[in-house]
C-alpha cells in the first residue's frame, strides 16, 4: 500500500507540475511549502501551550490564596506600560559588549565578575514587588517574544514566593497543599524559566543583566524556601543540573571576540548558584570535572606537540576562578565541612595532579597556578 501511495503521489506531482519546471524542482517546492506549514502549526501549538500554562498558574495561585489574587488583580498595572518605561531608559549593557572586556583595574580577579556585589543587589530586586514583571498579560497569539516567555514563569514564581512570605508572617492565609495536587504547573514553570535563561545566555546579544539575574535569584529563592523547595527539587533536579552544565559549556565554547563581557553574566550566574548550599556541591563537582578533563587534554597535546585550543584555554581560566572562589567561600563559611561535595570527582582531580602541574608549568604557568591553588583548597584540613 505504501509503495502504491508513493507511486500515485509521484504521478500526481508529475501531472500537476507547472510548465517550465522540472518534476524535481516542483517536488522540492512542495516539500518546502509543507515544511513551512508544519512550522507554523508547531509555533501555534507552542503559543497555545504557553497560554494554557499561564492560565494554570493563575488558577493554582487562586486556589492557594484567593484573597491575594483578588487584591493583586486590583493593584495590577499594565505590563505594556511598565515594559515601555523600561525601554525608555534601558540599562546600557550593549555598549559594554563593544569593548574588549579586559578589566585591569581590579586587584581581585573574581571580584571583577561582579558576583559578590551584584548578589546583594539581586536579592533586593527579588524582594521588591515593584518591577517590570509585575503583571504578565494573556499571550498574544500573533507574537510572543522570548522576553515575554521568560517573564511569565518569573512572574508566577515571584507571586508564589510573595504568598509564602505573607503567609509565614501571618498576614495572609494560604493553602500550599494545593501544590501536591498540581505539581505539574510549578515544575513546568521552572522548566520554562530554565529554558528561557539558557536561550538568553546562548545568545550573543543579552538584555540588561538584571533581566537574567532576577530570574536566577527567583529560582534560588524557590529552592531555598523550606516549603517550596521539595516540589521543585523532586521533579526538576535533573533539569537544574542540565542548566548548570549548559552554563559551563557556554563559557568553554564561546569564541566571540568580545566574549569576556558576554560571559560576565554567565559567570555571575554560576557564582550565585554556588552560594546556594543545596546546589553548591554538585556545581563544584561539575567544575572539577571540566577543569580536570581540559588539563588532561592540554597535557596530551603538550606531550605530542600538537595544536591546542587557545580560545578554550583562555575560557577555562574563568572556570578556575569561579571554582577557586567557591572553594574559598566554603572554607571561610565553616571550619569543618560536613558535605563531601567532591566525592569521586575530587579523587579524580587530585590523582597525578602534581605530575600534570610539573609538565605544564613552564608553558602554561597561569593554568598551572590555578590547578595548584585549587588543589591546596581541596587538600586543606578544613575542606576534607
Amino acid at each position: 500500500y505504501l509503495k502504491i501511495s508513493k507511486l500515485a503521489l509521484a504521478f500526481a506531482i508529475i501531472h500537476s507540475k507547472p510548465p517550465g519546471k522540472s518534476s524535481k524542482e516542483y517536488t522540492e517546492y512542495l516539500a518546502r511549502t509543507v515544511s513551512e506549514q508544519d512550522f507554523g502549526w508547531k509555533w501555534k501549538v507552542e503559543v497555545l501551550e504557553a497560554e494554557v500554562l499561564r492560565l494554570r498558574q493563575e488558577l493554582l495561585l487562586n486556589r492557594i490564596s484567593p484573597r491575594f489574587c483578588l487584591e493583586n488583580r486590583k493593584q495590577d498595572t499594565s505590563a505594556e506600560t511598565l515594559l515601555g518605561r523600561e525601554s525608555v531608559n534601558p540599562t546600557s549593557y550593549s555598549s559594554q559588549l563593544e569593548d574588549s572586556g579586559c578589566d585591569v583595574c581590579n586587584d581581585s580577579p573574581f571580584d571583577s565578575l561582579g558576583i559578590a556585589s551584584d548578589f546583594h543587589q539581586s536579592e533586593h530586586n527579588v524582594n521588591t514587588s515593584k518591577h517590570w514583571l509585575e503583571r504578565v498579560p494573556p499571550l498574544n497569539l500573533r507574537h510572543v517574544s522570548k522576553e515575554q516567555s521568560l517573564s511569565a514563569p518569573v512572574h508566577f514564581l515571584q507571586r508564589l514566593l510573595e504568598i509564602r512570605k505573607l503567609s509565614e508572617g501571618g498576614i495572609l492565609q494560604a493553602d500550599f497543599s494545593e501544590l501536591e495536587n498540581d505539581s505539574f504547573t510549578i515544575c513546568s514553570s521552572v522548566s520554562q524559566l530554565l529554558d528561557g535563561l539558557t536561550f538568553f545566555y546562548n545568545s550573543p546579544k543579552f538584555p540588561a543583566p538584571g533581566f537574567l539575574t532576577e530570574g536566577v535569584c527567583v529560582l534560588l529563592s524557590l529552592i531555598t524556601d523550606s516549603k517550596l523547595s521539595n516540589h521543585v527539587l523532586k521533579k526538576c533536579f535533573k533539569k537544574i543540573e542540565e542548566f548548570k552544565k549548559n552554563l559551563i559549556e557556554i563559557i568553554l565554547r564561546n569564541r566571540s571576540v568580545n566574549r569576556f563581557q558576554a560571559l560576565h553574566s554567565v559567570s555571575q550566574t554560576l557564582g550565585l548558584i554556588g552560594r546556594n548550599s543545596i546546589l553548591r556541591n554538585s556545581l563544584i563537582s561539575l567544575l572539577l570535572s571540566g577543569v580536570r578533563q581540559f588539563a588532561e587534554q592540554l597535557l596530551q597535546a603538550h606531550q605530542v606537540q600538537s595544536v591546542y585550543d587557545i580560545t578554550q584555554y583562555e575560557n577555562i581560566c574563568l572556570l578556575c576562578m569561579i571554582l577557586e572562589q567557591l572553594l574559598q567561600n566554603e572554607t571561610e563559611e565553616s571550619n569543618i565541612s560536613s558535605s563531601d561535595y567532591g566525592g569521586e570527582e575530587k579523587i579524580k582531580f587530585l590523582k597525578n595532579l602534581d605530575q600534570v602541574i610539573l609538565h605544564l608549568s613552564d608553558e602554561f604557568p597561569l593554568f598551572s597556578l590555578y590547578l595548584w591553588r585549587v588543589s591546596v583548597l581541596l587538600n586543606s584540613g578544613q575542606m576534607q
